[in-house]
């Protein structure tokens, strides 16, 4: 697998993943969602938005927006987990179109992270991608660890790669080689 092949699974992976934690996370009570429990970020809710909001700095940095840091700023917590669904569902599909329109060139770009106090930080494509790959599987664990101790079971995230796996997926694309 090419290193492009790689980022194009990773960004279907994580829009696979968000959505079926996210699917999870609507059977909550609106209660259960916002209650204070034991994570870095202190419930199921402030922890998804976290994670819809970096997504949209990172992807900011990515296509070269200029927004860095006043993407923070700007930002307004979703209270509903189906208005953060529908809004991670967007921010997924214009991740994995990125990724989709990268090539080797593409991927060893370098791109400037604006970081507050610290001023601009040039970083290549490709390590910002496994990056917020990685930063998203983190704070999804902690969403995941966090249902176990409600009503809603934790879904299944890791059926994605291998074709061991391939009937376990719920609808269509959502297999590393396709491109839906």
């Amino acid at each position: 697998m090419s290193a492009v092949d790689l980022v194009r699974g990773l960004a279907r992976n994580n829009a696979f993943s968000n959505r079926r934690l996210l699917a999870a996370c609507a059977r909550l009570t609106p209660e259960a969602f916002a209650a204070a429990r034991t994570s870095f970020f202190p419930s199921i809710l402030e922890t998804a938005n976290h994670i819809l909001e970096v997504d949209l700095y990172y992807l900011d940095a990515l296509r070269e927006g200029g927004r860095g840091q006043a993407v923070f700023e700007a930002y307004r917590p979703f209270a509903d987990p189906a208005a953060l669904a529908a809004a991670q569902a967007d921010t997924d599909a214009a991740l994995v179109g990125f990724c989709d329109g990268l090539d080797d060139a593409g991927l060893s770009r370098e791109v400037a992270t604006d970081r507050g106090e610290d001023g601009r930080v040039m970083e290549r494509v490709d390590a910002l991608l496994l990056h917020l790959f990685q930063h998203q599987i983190h704070h999804r664990g902690q969403i995941h660890a966090m249902l176990a101790g409600t009503d809603v079971p934790p879904p299944q995230l890791d059926e994605f790669f291998l074709r061991f796996d391939a009937g376990r997926r719920v609808g269509r694309g959502e297999g590393v080689g396709s491109r839906q």
